[in-house]
């Protein structure tokens, strides 16, 4: 456990230096990157990998935080804080509202489901003239570096040390939830659904709690990427490529793991990211191809993802196991 805490600890001191270990703009902007994805993969790690639902739509949940956020500041003069929980509350409660029919469905079925409701929020907003349409919005332009406003010009340091803390937190809350019973019911309802049903588990209940929860989380980072980018529209946040790759860096880096989506991350954004700067327009894609290749490696050879390929295994609290066993 001593152990434990001491390489918990360097790690969060390493995290803490590390935009200063690299200084220029594109590494702080990979960095930023890597701890959005981070963050939403964990989030969808809650539902898809400790719950078993696999969900191809969590985009829009993110495009509601950036939208909520961004409209909040821009007709009530709300700053973005405020703006963050609303859109969270919001997207937890479509989130309810839409799982309720869609948890009727199993395995492809739900995926396929999500995916359609993702395309119906996207074509809603490119069509919604009050909210920007698919022009889209800019939040108002605060002069100076503020906090409160989440708008920093000078440096893009505070939005990385922003990402971090949530990311702890975060890490923090799916570490609760893997030992209480409730991660416990999660891990029953994904193993196996009658199962979890003949032992008295309200399986619909679980599966709400788990997206709701995972919609919080993801719309609260929707806020943080609208006022890092500093201008959002349709295709930007509600675009199908951001739910596959939330789903991707989890299954990359191992689904159902504490720090499985943080290791899928650092590989999807990287590949992302300098291929970009190394190929330009013309090698658009490429990073996927490589992914795709690595996804089915993974598939292939190590379906526990790279934790499994490093070797490391799950654990779960052994007193919720002895009392559930």
């Amino acid at each position: 456990m001593k152990n434990q805490w001491t390489i918990v600890l360097g790690a969060i001191a390493v995290g803490a230096v590390l935009p200063y270990v690299f200084p220029g703009p594109f590494p702080r902007h990979v960095m930023i990157m890597v701890l959005v994805y981070a963050i939403l993969g964990t989030a969808w790690n809650i539902l898809g990998g400790y719950a078993g639902q696999v969900s191809l739509g969590h985009a829009v949940y993110f495009g509601i935080g950036a939208y909520t956020s961004t409209m909040a500041f821009i007709v009530w003069r709300l700053n973005p804080w405020v703006g963050m929980v609303l859109g969270a509350v919001i997207a937890a409660s479509v989130a309810i509202l839409m799982g309720y029919p869609t948890f009727k469905l199993r395995g492809f079925y739900f995926a396929i489901a999500t995916i359609a409701l993702g395309e119906m929020f996207r074509i809603l907003f490119v069509n919604w003239e009050w909210v920007g349409g698919a022009v889209g919005l800019e939040p108002p332009i605060i002069k100076g570096d503020r906090l409160m406003s989440m708008q920093f010009h000078l440096s893009k340091v505070p939005y990385y040390y922003i990402l971090f803390i949530m990311f702890l937190c975060v890490l923090a809350l799916v570490r609760v939830i893997e030992r209480s019973k409730l991660g416990y019911y999660f891990r029953a309802v994904k193993d196996s659904h009658e199962a979890a049903l003949s032992s008295g588990i309200d399986t619909t209940q679980v599966k709400l709690v788990a997206v709701a929860i995972s919609a919080f989380i993801t719309s609260m980072v929707g806020t943080v990427y609208a006022q890092y980018l500093l201008y959002i529209d349709p295709y930007v946040v509600f675009a199908g490529s951001i739910s596959v790759k939330v789903c991707l860096v989890a299954i990359l880096g191992g689904e159902g793991r504490l720090m499985g989506p943080f290791f899928g991350s650092v590989v999807l954004v990287l590949l992302s990211e300098y291929s970009r700067v190394l190929f330009g327009g013309t090698g658009r894609g490429i990073d996927l191809i490589i992914y795709g290749w690595l996804i089915v490696f993974v598939a292939a050879f190590q379906p526990r993802g790279i934790l499994g390929l490093l070797g490391l295994k799950k654990q779960y609290a052994p007193e919720v196991m002895r009392k559930h066993a």
